[in-house]
């Protein structure tokens, strides 16, 4: 059973950091991102000598704990709807722990892997890694939440 990417999450391009859903289910997700020269994290980053940030990197195992919640632990079937409107999925909370073991290159695909460790009502906590191959090239451990986005709203003014 394949997650349709845009029904589950709110993100869009240029900052939607996943490509494809490879395997899931209620506690576990492998999805995939190919970055390209071309994307906008890319460019600058650095001149000659292209790798995708870390912070980036996070995002991608952040959106994929935010497929696996959005398709396994809510109610609402598709966040990409006049239903949504007041409901943020996944916000992150927290990062734990980040490891950076090796650069991840243009090109390159990325498997992003995630586990649900424990869930407390609205708070799910995962672990997360990117493999390029074989090679296990970051980890992580993060907590996000599902809130109002009237939470976010209120920030701004």
């Amino acid at each position: 059973m394949s997650i349709n990417i845009h029904k589950r999450l709110h993100h869009r391009a240029p900052y939607l950091m996943v490509d494809k859903v490879l395997e899931h289910s209620s506690e576990h997700i492998v999805a995939a991102k190919t970055p390209a020269l071309e994307d906008f994290y890319i460019q600058g980053h650095f001149p000659g000598a292209h790798v995708v940030p870390g912070a980036i990197m996070q995002e991608m195992t952040t959106q994929t704990a935010g497929l696996l919640i959005a398709e396994h632990h809510s109610p609402v079937a598709d966040y990409d709807s006049e239903a949504t409107k007041g409901y943020a999925l996944g916000v992150l909370r927290s990062v734990h722990n980040s490891k950076f073991k090796k650069f991840a290159r243009p090109g390159e695909k990325l498997e992003i892997h995630v586990r649900l460790i424990e869930k407390n009502e609205q708070l799910f906590r995962f672990k997360g890694s990117i493999t390029v191959g074989e090679d296990k090239i970051m980890s992580n451990e993060f907590t996000l939440i599902n809130i109002s986005d009237t939470h976010i709203l209120d920030s701004l003014l």
